[in-house]
């Protein structure tokens, strides 16, 4: 099975909006979090699906506890491909 990688520009398209699905980056992989109510619409406390969330999630009360039950669906490079 080939692991998806994602740019930014690629994450970006997975905002939550308009009947996407709601997709965030954090520490090099990408979680699906369409079916998380806390992100529906792809928001959560001011944070936005289709971006790279690590630096919030260190600051977030549960921290890392909440990606065991995420699906993951690729790694994350963040630049864009050469």
């Amino acid at each position: 099975m080939t692991t998806r990688t994602f740019t930014a520009e690629e994450l970006a398209k997975y905002n939550g909006q308009d009947g996407a699905p709601a997709y965030v980056a954090i520490d090099g992989m990408v979680y699906d979090v369409s079916n998380v109510p806390a992100w529906r619409n792809g928001k959560h406390h001011g944070n936005l699906a289709g971006h790279d969330v690590s630096a919030a999630i260190q600051r977030s009360l549960h921290m890392k506890r909440v990606l065991e039950d995420l699906p993951v669906v690729g790694k994350f490079t963040g630049d864009p491909e050469v």
